[in-house]
């Protein structure tokens, strides 16, 4: 070690860490990437701020690998692995593990649940991969991931969203939250219309659902027999409101004057609506 970090030169230097572990350096073109890794998306701008990192203080924690019939494959440490690429190096320290290909995928995919930042949908499918590949129970990754069983269930079931909302989730422009309180919309047309006036409306999570409760819940009798009373232009302008605003509203016309009403059930939902009269 150098001044605290790896210095890098020499491919057959070694640093023992203790009696199984030893750093090594290998060249990068002898280092495959992970083919089980779970992360699609490596942001450009985070690599190269982790690649200059790299450059002043060098690497300090070495990469995992597996020794393959063709050099090595990344178990974990591909972000450090590609900013090191970026940085210009020829060698990385690592250190080699004997592993199945089981092991290595459970390694990969728990590293980078417990260590880096997967946006929803990534987590969602190595949860999914951890149940299929591994079988694993829902209830055994919550224990190993210090997790509830609820939670881990509910990351799934975003999977079943539709391309279109899965690509706003992915852009960023829609959370975990937004996505599993769509589902509770059955028609898939629906549900694109509502996570369009999501994203169109910036809606907390909360407020996405009331105005699914809204979309979702039966309609009172009571109201559909005052709603054929009304004149067809008033329940339409009411239909054109309530998709609008995202809650009940109801037209009163008397005879020399009228009053439009909007329902809301706490203090957020009432500053939304208000935020949006303004605008």
């Amino acid at each position: 070690m150098t001044n605290g970090k790896y210095s890098g030169e020499g491919m057959d230097e070694l640093i023992k860490i203790d009696d199984k572990d030893v750093i090594q350096y290998i060249q990068l073109s002898e280092i495959r990437k992970n083919p089980y890794q779970p992360r699609t998306e490596f942001k450009e701008e985070k690599l190269h701020e982790l690649s200059e990192s790299i450059k002043e203080h060098g690497i300090l924690q070495p990469i995992i690998v597996r020794q393959s019939i063709k050099g090595y494959d990344i178990v974990a440490g591909e972000r450090r692995f590609r900013a090191t690429e970026i940085a210009g190096m020829e060698t990385i320290p690592v250190i080699v593990k004997e592993m199945t290909d089981q092991e290595m995928m459970e390694l990969a995919i728990i590293e980078n649940l417990q260590r880096e930042n997967l946006n929803p949908l990534e987590e969602a499918v190595s949860y999914k991969e951890l149940m299929e590949q591994l079988q694993m129970t829902q209830s055994e990754i919550a224990k190993r991931l210090g997790k509830s069983r609820p939670y881990i269930a509910n990351m799934i079931r975003i999977l079943n969203l539709p391309v279109k909302i899965k690509n706003l989730i992915n852009d960023g422009k829609l959370t975990g939250g937004h996505g599993r309180t769509l589902l509770g919309i059955k028609d898939q047309v629906q549900q694109e219309e509502a996570a369009r006036k999501a994203v169109r409306e910036e809606m907390s999570v909360r407020a996405l659902e009331q105005y699914v409760k809204m979309l979702t819940q039966p309609k009172k009798s009571r109201s559909q027999g005052q709603a054929k009373k009304k004149p067809k232009f008033i329940q339409k302008h009411e239909a054109r409101l309530k998709e609008r605003f995202g809650t009940t509203v109801e037209i009163k016309k008397a005879r020399k004057k009228g009053v439009i009403s909007f329902e809301f059930k706490n203090e957020e939902e009432f500053k939304r609506i208000i935020d949006m009269l303004e605008k």
